[in-house]
């Protein structure tokens, strides 16, 4: 089970592992054992994800979502299966992390009137200032 905080658990049963052999450099290891490994999880599916987790997940992470409604995240940094499996399992935790908690609602809010009073005393500095800098013309 993956359990995200106290209120998500992801169910083993849900997620799909596939494997592959990895990419890069490695020696003869790496041309004969399939270390790489494959999430694919369902989000749109997912009897384990609240709706308004899955509405922010589906929202967060639509370019990584494919058009079947799942996930896909791999993951070949180690050369042991398992270890490429939990990396895939705590990436997939650190996203539902991201969105596990509604973001805070932003309030609106007018200026004080002492910063409106400050805001307009430094235009007046600053055109007083450009004003000093003008040539003198004697129109006579």
């Amino acid at each position: 089970m993956l359990v995200v905080n106290a209120h998500i658990h992801i169910p083993l049963w849900e997620l799909d592992f596939s494997f592959a052999r990895s990419s890069g450099p490695g020696g003869q290891n790496v041309n004969k054992v399939n270390s790489k490994a494959v999430l694919h999880w369902n989000v749109v599916k997912s009897p384990s994800l609240p709706a308004p987790v899955r509405s922010r997940f589906l929202g967060k992470f639509q370019t990584r979502i494919n058009e079947d409604g799942a996930v896909v995240l791999s993951s070949d940094r180690f050369r042991d299966q398992s270890r490429n499996v939990d990396d895939c399992m705590k990436k997939l935790r650190d996203m539902l992390i991201e969105v596990a908690v509604p973001p805070k609602a932003r309030r609106k809010t007018t200026p004080t009137r002492g910063s409106t009073r400050r805001r307009l005393e430094g235009k007046q500095v600053h055109a007083e200032k450009k004003k000093g800098r003008r040539s003198v013309r004697n129109d006579y």
